[in-house]
């Protein structure tokens, strides 16, 4: 932690007469949780943490271990535009320790740290850019879909048109710069485009631009969901992941030229490609980690089910973006299966892990697959070496606990938390009588 970083934080504190800070992180889960400190108390907060009570947070520890320290991490200030100027509020993101000062084995954010550090020394900077869908409906108990609008419609039903301006606006107040926002393609369904920063920063962008989202469509009487399929027979949304690794001199090492790959893909990026489509099974709990999250991942050609890459084909798990002629740097893959409910630190920790995992063995990336795998026999699946992902939440969470992979990657800790509180949601929702169910069988035949 950087002294100047520090001074530049109370310096800024005490300018702007900023009153409270409010403390931020995650559960296991991905829920954001906080709690506000006075800011004469920021200081000792840099040097000795904040203790709380861990035993209240979901998946932190019992309550006979329930001492936990907050340490801010200064790099994260940010004074929040929405509060009053006057004795205003800002809010900076922590890392979770023990009360020997030692990480958190039940922290998000320091399992991406220590992913992102390894990385670091392998020489690898990992970046990400998030592509984040939505979708705005008039209340939280109710979805109808407010407009009929498509991709980039611009047009008089487009509902969103302002909101999304007000949005891009706030998330720029916060540092978080916007590539895109647009009508995605579903009805009342809306995407923000967050330009690529490191791993760490990515996440810490993820759960700032999904709280302003929803803060600015409350302020406007309107309800934002994150539900990865609120819909039935319309498109669900993703959280789709732009990776690329540079190395410590600025060069993207994913590039290479067309003569030697039709993709533009090294052999570094072919290989962490190729640990991506060996791991993903185990690693989608946690990219897709709810009931609803498989209502999303059906045959329709938009989204990934089998262990595929390719360039055009938008049924892959692993996408390759085309870049501009001479935009090397640009070089990049597109992770298709996660979803805007997934806990980011976490979804990034798997999948750069994976990645890096298939540099380290050195795999042969599978030949790109140009149509949609449901399309294909499954001798010809088979014989392609395709792996089909979960198709529910119980064959996810079966598929994780038995991967020494994951369990290596984001420790016993968070492992034995996520199998158990997500096989009591499934055998919850497997007991529950849908109306589907009464539609078809109360009748009898």
């Amino acid at each position: 932690m950087s002294d100047r970083n520090i001074d530049f934080v109370l310096r800024t504190v005490e300018k702007r007469g900023i009153r409270f800070v409010r403390l931020w992180f995650t559960d296991v889960l991905g829920g954001l949780k906080s709690f506000s400190i006075a800011s004469e108390d920021l200081e000792e907060a840099f040097e000795e943490g904040i203790g709380f009570d861990g035993s209240s947070v979901e998946g932190f520890v019992p309550q006979e271990e329930s001492d936990m320290l907050a340490f801010p991490d200064p790099t994260t200030f940010q004074i929040l535009p929405w509060r009053p100027s006057e004795k205003g509020v800002a809010r900076i993101f922590c890392d979770i320790k023990t009360p020997s000062r030692e990480p958190f084995d039940g922290d998000p954010r320091s399992v991406l740290e220590r992913v992102f550090r390894e990385a670091d020394a392998k020489g690898y900077v990992t970046n990400v850019g998030p592509k984040i869908e939505y979708f705005y409906f008039d209340n939280d108990t109710n979805p109808v879909p407010l407009d009929r609008a498509g991709y980039f419609d611009l047009t008089a039903s487009d509902v969103a048109t302002d909101l999304r301006r007000e949005t891009t606006l706030m998330l720029e107040k916060m540092s978080i710069p916007v590539e895109y926002s647009y009508h995605a393609n579903a009805p009342s369904q809306n995407a923000v485009e967050l330009r690529f920063t490191e791993a760490k920063s990515c996440a810490d962008n993820i759960m700032t631009a999904r709280l302003v989202i929803r803060q600015e469509a409350y302020a406007n009487n309107m309800f934002a969901s994150f539900m990865p399929k609120p819909l039935t027979n319309l498109s669900g949304s993703g959280m789709f992941l732009y990776q690329s690794i540079f190395d410590h001199e600025g060069t993207n090492l994913f590039w290479a030229p067309k003569v030697e790959n039709d993709a533009h893909l090294s052999p570094l990026a072919q290989s962490y490609v190729a640990g991506i489509l060996k791991y993903a099974p185990e690693f989608t709990l946690v990219t897709n980690p709810t009931v609803n999250s498989y209502k999303r991942l059906v045959a329709n050609g938009e989204v990934p089910n089998y262990t595929t890459w390719g360039r055009k084909n938008r049924s892959a798990l692993v996408r390759i973006p085309t870049h501009k002629p001479g935009k090397h740097q640009s070089t990049r893959i597109e992770l298709r299966n996660p979803d805007p409910v997934a806990n980011p630190y976490l979804a990034l920790a798997v999948s750069i892990a994976a990645g890096i995992r298939g540099i380290e063995e050195g795999l042969e990336l599978k030949p790109e697959v140009s149509c949609d795998p449901d399309t294909m026999t499954a001798a010809e699946r088979e014989k392609a070496g395709m792996v089909r992902l979960p198709r529910t939440l119980g064959e996810a969470i079966d598929a994780f606990e038995s991967s020494s992979f994951v369990r290596e990657v984001l420790g016993d800790h968070i492992c034995d938390f996520f199998i158990a509180e997500k096989r009591k949601e499934w055998n919850e929702y497997c007991s529950v009588v849908t109306d589907w169910e009464c539609k078809k069988y109360y009748a009898g035949v």
